[in-house]
């Protein structure tokens, strides 16, 4: 294959009348033949830097986190929402509500109500105060069922949206302190601010819930327990006359002491 020179000379001859003179004259093509090995276009540093594959991406912002894995705020959300019973406060709200429901009634049939009936004596009597009874031991046990998510929500909803992030490398006698970078920051707290607040204030109306049926039972079985006691002192009251001693009044208050013996008053 013929290649185009970079170079030519041309002759011009110019006719005088004893001699020929030569001219060099020298010109530069206007088109270069991609086979001559000279063509070349440049490229620039920064076109090479951005189109290698040898450079490895930006490290993500938890690369850069020296706190262990189980211990990041991110990681310890996951954790919580996936768990028992934790998981019931970030769910469906009707799920929720009946999950307290059965845990309360589960209780109250299976451990208070037997406690109640068959644990004191005289409940035949009473059927209506041992029943308020084994209910109130149900409320108790969802309150405090509540109360342990209530805190453990409220520990991860801190980690989130405080800037700091305190954890142990390996123990308690050697804490550390890492500030949050602005990535892992405005992360953390979107996800404090849209997913654990809700699940905070959720937990807090079924905690004042709670807290006002145990009053409410607690003020019903006062008023029972009142009433009782003012009936039975009204009873006493009439068989026994103060200040005046009776044979009839004493035999009738004690009939045990007066077993065998004959009428007084015949």
């Amino acid at each position: 294959m013929s290649t185009t020179p970079l170079f030519s000379t041309i002759t011009i001859t110019i006719a005088a009348p004893q001699q020929t003179k030569l001219i060099p004259f020298t010109t530069t093509p206007r088109f270069l033949s991609p086979f001559s090995g000279h063509h070349r276009l440049p490229v620039s540093s920064s076109f090479r830097r951005s189109s290698s594959s040898n450079n490895p991406p930006a490290p993500a912002p938890e690369t850069q986190c020296p706190v262990p894995r189980d211990q990041q705020p991110i990681n310890e959300y996951n954790s919580l929402s996936t768990s028992f019973p934790f998981s019931w406060a970030a769910g469906d709200p009707v799920e929720y509500t009946s999950r307290l429901f059965a845990l309360g009634a589960s209780f109250t049939v299976l451990v208070g109500l037997p406690v109640a009936w068959f644990g004191t004596v005289g409940a035949e009597s009473e059927p209506l105060e041992r029943v308020l009874c084994g209910a109130s031991s149900g409320v108790l046990v969802v309150t405090l069922a509540v109360m342990r998510m209530y805190l453990g929500w409220a520990y991860v909803g801190n980690r989130l949206l405080s800037a700091t992030v305190e954890y142990e490398e390996t123990g308690w006698y050697d804490g550390q302190i890492w500030v949050k970078t602005a990535e892992v920051l405005a992360r953390d707290r979107l996800l404090g601010s849209f997913s654990v607040k809700p699940v905070l204030n959720r937990l807090k109306i079924t905690l004042v819930s709670l807290g006002t049926s145990l009053l409410v039972f607690a003020l019903i079985l006062f008023n029972i327990n009142g009433d009782q006691s003012h009936q039975s002192s009204k009873e006493i009251r009439d068989r026994v006359i103060p200040g005046v001693y009776s044979d009839e009044s004493a035999k009738s208050f004690e009939p045990d002491a007066f077993c065998g013996e004959p009428d007084l008053q015949q």
